[in-house]
């Protein structure tokens, strides 16, 4: 059973703006949003799915700041984001019906395992300047990608921002703000999904993930902001920042 006392509900409303930033401007914010929840007493199968409130709310933010700032006009969005809608579906469903003693090592080991990848090989997220975007039809590699970043972000979230960043980068060559911008759309996408699954299965704790998407909603206004006006290698060693942060955090909590 969790408390909540002002300690703790500063504490979730801090961390919510901090991710909000984080995962706004590149991944890994959930390494500290789920800790959080559980640090309160929520088993870690509640603190996933409560956290998906939490990033509805950031995501929805994000997008229409991007979105308002015309980073989403792109051709293939549809395609792109339901090519992680079904992986999104799966992992979630996976997530809502694997027992809770199998899950808190599962999320771990995904976070760094995925951190790690990304660590090792940041070149694939950074195309160079100029470079042509390809559409879905144009790299046999982005399918597959998208897949597993949509069933990664369904089951877990915790560090998806990267696997997003690596797949429509990496695979799809684009810049990195727009990169940004679509990784957020995709994740509002999944992450609808997977809250309708968690809410079925009644798996949500809404006073706190209502008050953890308050401080997220704050900061993913602000990331938007800054994102739009970076340049491609500052945003590259944020994201470089950003994959030892996560790293770290997965390891300590």
């Amino acid at each position: 059973m969790y408390e909540l006392s002002v300690l703790s509900v500063s504490l979730l409303i801090a961390m919510g703006f901090l991710a909000g930033i984080i995962n706004t401007m590149a991944g890994g914010g959930s390494n500290l949003t789920i800790p959080a929840l559980m640090v309160m007493g929520l088993p870690a199968d509640i603190a996933n799915a409560t956290n998906r409130v939490n990033v509805f709310f950031q995501s929805l933010t994000a997008a229409k700041g991007f979105k308002s700032h015309g980073k989403l006009e792109i051709p293939d969005l549809k395609k792109i984001v339901g090519v992680t809608l079904i992986g999104g579906l799966a992992g979630a469903l996976l997530a809502s019906y694997m027992p809770a003693q199998l899950l808190k090592p599962t999320l771990l080991i995904s976070m760094i395992t995925m951190a790690g990848i990304i660590l090792f090989k940041p070149g694939v997220v950074a195309p160079p300047e100029g470079t042509q975007a390809l559409g879905i039809s144009e790299s046999s590699s982005s399918i597959p990608m998208l897949l597993l970043a949509g069933f990664y972000g369904g089951f877990v979230q915790a560090g998806v921002g990267f696997i997003l960043i690596a797949a429509i980068a990496g695979s799809l060559r684009y810049d990195l703000v727009r990169t940004n911008a679509l990784k957020i759309v995709c994740t509002l996408g999944f992450t609808i999904v997977a809250l309708l699954i968690f809410i079925v299965n009644d798996q949500i704790l809404w006073l706190p993930g209502l008050i953890l998407a308050v401080g997220s909603i704050v900061g993913a206004h602000i990331a938007v902001k800054i994102t739009i006006n970076l340049s491609q290698k500052t945003l590259k060693w944020f994201l470089f920042l950003m994959t030892i942060f996560a790293s770290a955090a997965a390891l300590l909590t």
